[in-house]
């Protein structure tokens, strides 16, 4: 039976790890801590090359968010240092987190190699909460570079999400309607339903929103 893809909801598989950082178990060694875990598809390319530049520069506000990441291709550690030592030299720019050195056992695993794209994987992310379980998955094609603003965004919406017990909306907390507000989970029953609209501001008894 062919293993498939883990789902939102689920945990990470466990799987120990070659990274440029040494030995990595996880998702054991990133209890606690929020994990962007995000797959690209090879060192010396320009799109992940650019990726790489756009993830180190954000990364003390991931950091700040108790958030660690890690990189993934199917490439060898070796190529790897290589890569971090080019972007050093070339772009100024030092990578501080660890790249997954994979022989497609990881990546094949977790959904990341496309059968249409040969042995490369796609451009996943992988948002995984301080219990290990998977919160939130993107897939980007290879020839589009993801977008990394909407990655914290979703970082702080997730954690915001579980603190206060709230759903956010549309680009929040941006939003066209409530702005940064965050909306109350619907009514379950009649009497919560009635009771709404005098607790909260709302649209109807199914739509209400407040202040963080």
């Amino acid at each position: 039976m062919e293993e498939r893809m883990p789902l939102i909801g689920e945990r990470l598989p466990e799987m120990n790890v070659q990274t440029t950082r040494g030995v990595k178990d996880l998702p054991k060694d990133y209890s606690g801590k929020w994990v962007v875990l995000f797959s690209h598809p090879a060192d010396f390319t320009p799109v992940c090359t650019t990726e790489f530049v756009a993830f180190q520069n954000r990364f003390e506000e991931f950091r700040a968010l108790n958030t660690e990441l890690i990189g993934l291709s199917i490439d060898q550690v070796f190529a790897h240092i290589k890569w971090e030592e080019w972007i050093k030299e070339n772009l100024d720019v030092e990578i501080e987190f660890p790249i997954i050195a994979d022989d497609g056992t990881v990546g094949k695993r977790l959904g990341m190699v496309h059968p249409g794209k040969g042995n490369n994987t796609v451009r996943a992310v992988f948002v995984i909460d301080p219990k290990g379980i998977i919160r939130a998955i993107l897939y980007y094609p290879q020839e589009m570079g993801r977008n990394f603003d909407e990655i914290l965004r979703m970082i702080k919406a997730l954690q915001t999400v579980d603190a206060e017990g709230v759903a956010t909306p549309a680009d929040w907390p941006n939003n066209e309607l409530i702005g940064d507000r965050v909306i109350i989970p619907p009514a379950q029953d009649v009497d919560t339903a009635r009771q709404r609209k005098e607790e909260y501001e709302c649209f109807d008894w199914w739509f209400c929103h407040r202040e963080l």
